[in-house]
């Protein structure tokens, strides 16, 4: 009759089987779990930028059916590339656009065909009108098709040190990459520059900008409260970048940070709670 020594090499197989198995399965997980953190790193650095379909001639509209959006890694991007098709369809070629070339912004134009200004804004937003100072639009230099940073100067009520109410200013960053549609009564990138003509542009202190409609129902709330200022932009320059808001204390701190560390007296301070019982005190660390 068989024994269980008969048996053992067979245990041990089955235990050693298992323990493959066991041990496969958490590879296999962990070549999942790798595959998916590269799959996502991937789709992290593609951005998407609007490719001709064909040959573009200068002079001529661009029709939606002429383009097409593909993926490219971001390092792969031109300089004022358009990110979507809302930015090139309808737009006037200033240079020819080879088939597979990514468009470029600054080949484009506003068509000078059209008089009125809503064929100016893009789809899905709004124009909204801002008066401004000559400060406010870079020395009266604005002009349709440049893109500004908009940035809103407010109050902002808080309390003193000796908890009375106080009022101080702060500026902090509404939107950015906001597309200028028109300044004053012009509305469409004058082409006779490119001619060799001289033209005359009297200096507007009426802005109007291309916003969403969230976006300009808080610059209309921003402007009844405070002040808004513009800052250009480089054409090459479509980054989005975060900023914080600005205030006497945030002013302080990046000006003089050494004024706001704290001594080694102080941080010993903090971790430590005083104890009085009767007249005697007792000091413990929180550690």
């Amino acid at each position: 009759m068989p024994t269980q020594k008969n048996f053992l090499p067979f245990i041990i197989a089955g235990f050693a089987a298992l323990i493959a198995i066991f041990l496969i399965n958490i590879y296999i997980k962990q070549q999942v779990e790798e595959a998916k953190k590269r799959e996502l790193s991937r789709q992290e650095s593609l951005a998407t930028v609007v490719v001709a379909k064909q040959d573009i001639p200068a002079g001529i509209t661009i029709a939606e059916n002429m383009l097409t959006e593909e993926k490219l890694n971001r390092r792969m991007l031109q300089p004022r590339a358009a990110t979507s098709m809302d930015r090139a369809v309808d737009m006037i070629t200033i240079a020819p656009i080879s088939k597979g070339e990514q468009v470029l912004l600054n080949k484009l134009t506003i068509s000078g065909r059209e008089t009125s200004l809503s064929t100016k804004v893009p789809r899905g937003k709004r124009a909204i009108t801002i008066p401004v100072d000559n400060l406010s639009s870079v020395g009266g230099m604005l002009r349709p098709g440049d893109h500004v940073d908009l940035v809103g100067a407010v109050p902002i009520q808080g309390m003193s040190a000796e908890g009375k109410p106080v009022t101080q200013m702060a500026t902090m960053p509404l939107f950015q990459d906001v597309l200028i549609l028109a300044v004053g009564q012009e509305f469409a990138p004058v082409s006779a520059a490119r001619r060799g003509e001289k033209v005359e542009r009297p200096v507007s202190n009426i802005i109007t900008l291309a916003l969403s409609p969230q976006e300009a129902n808080l610059v209309v709330f921003v402007q009844e409260q405070g002040k808004l200022r513009l800052i250009l932009r480089s054409p090459e320059d479509t980054q989005i970048q975060p900023v914080a808001p600005a205030s006497w204390d945030t002013l302080f701190r990046t000006v003089m940070p050494q004024a706001f560390q704290e001594s080694p007296v102080q941080e010993e301070a903090k971790n430590k709670v005083e104890i009085y019982r009767g007249t005697k005190r007792e000091v413990r660390s929180l550690e």
